[in-house]
């Protein structure tokens, strides 16, 4: 069982985070993509029913799929950001400030700091993608009339794309500077989505030079790969008349044991977060 210190900590970080204005913007630029994504959707509807008289649903559904899944490729990356911006100084910063000492100066172990945080930061990233998916799942469904499938399994591995860049972030706060943490952190993550970009490429041209540069991409940083595997598990049935995009493409799906390794990956940061923080001289 975890010890009291770690939910202590994980209760200040939870509050420290909601009092920061990153947070607070975070929540009022998704409300307004919230608003956005509805009143479009709403306005697409009505063009669509006054253009055909109501398109045949073999024809709207995949339309209504693509939209659903363009906003939840959104939500994911207002997450992963946020997950990035409000823990990139949470541990290197509070070094340089000295402000670590007063925690460390507790009867309160290392790791128990370390778990503490994360626990705190997974709490408000979880809140925080129930509040933001949930939103484009219900609007899809109360204007669209459109029930988007699996969407239980897809919210679960774009909840672990989050806790993967998450733990990245506060290993690299273990032994970088928070300038440099945040650089290495977004620039691992671009290199992650232009990497899938190339294998979606390459596996539609066949090459597959291309599709093997996108994979070791993946599993430099499997953030791309696990919100493929995402919108695969939410796709529609009629998937396949949506032509390839950023949001979604069944031309190169990755597969269980890339989620497998994901997890792995997430665990082994977090891991290595605790071992590098109980080893550093403060």
């Amino acid at each position: 069982m975890l010890r009291t210190g770690v939910f202590v900590i994980a209760r200040l970080t939870f509050r420290e985070a909601s009092r920061r204005r990153i947070l607070l913007a975070a929540l009022a630029l998704g409300a307004v993509f919230l608003l956005i994504y509805g009143l479009g959707i709403h306005f697409i509807r009505q063009d669509m029913a006054k253009q055909r008289q109501g398109l045949q649903r073999v024809v709207a559904v995949p339309i209504h799929s693509f939209l659903a899944l363009s906003a939840l490729y959104v939500v994911n990356f207002l997450t992963l950001a946020l997950a990035v911006l409000t823990s990139v100084d949470t541990v290197s910063g509070e070094i340089d400030s000295g402000t670590i000492h007063t925690l460390a100066a507790k009867p309160i172990r290392r790791w128990e700091i370390v778990l503490g945080k994360w626990l705190g930061f997974v709490s408000m990233l979880t809140l925080y993608l129930l509040l933001m998916a949930g939103g484009v799942v219900g609007l899809t469904r109360l204007i669209l009339d459109y029930a988007v499938p699996n969407a239980l399994r897809g919210l679960a591995l774009m909840w672990i794309n989050e806790i993967l860049l998450l733990n990245v972030t506060l290993l690299g706060g273990t032994r970088l500077s928070t300038l440099a943490n945040g650089v290495l952190a977004f620039a691992a993550y671009g290199i992650a989505f232009v990497g899938g970009w190339i294998e979606q490429i390459g596996a539609f041209l066949g090459n597959q030079t291309t599709v093997m540069i996108g994979i070791l991409s993946s599993l430099l940083l499997p953030s791309e790969a696990l919100w493929k595997r995402a919108a695969y598990e939410m796709r529609t049935a009629l998937a396949d008349a949506v032509p390839p995009n950023p949001f979604f493409s069944s031309v190169s799906v990755p597969s269980q044991a890339m989620v497998v390794y994901g997890v792995c990956y997430a665990l082994i940061a977090l891991v290595l977060a605790v071992y590098n923080f109980n080893r550093r001289d403060l």
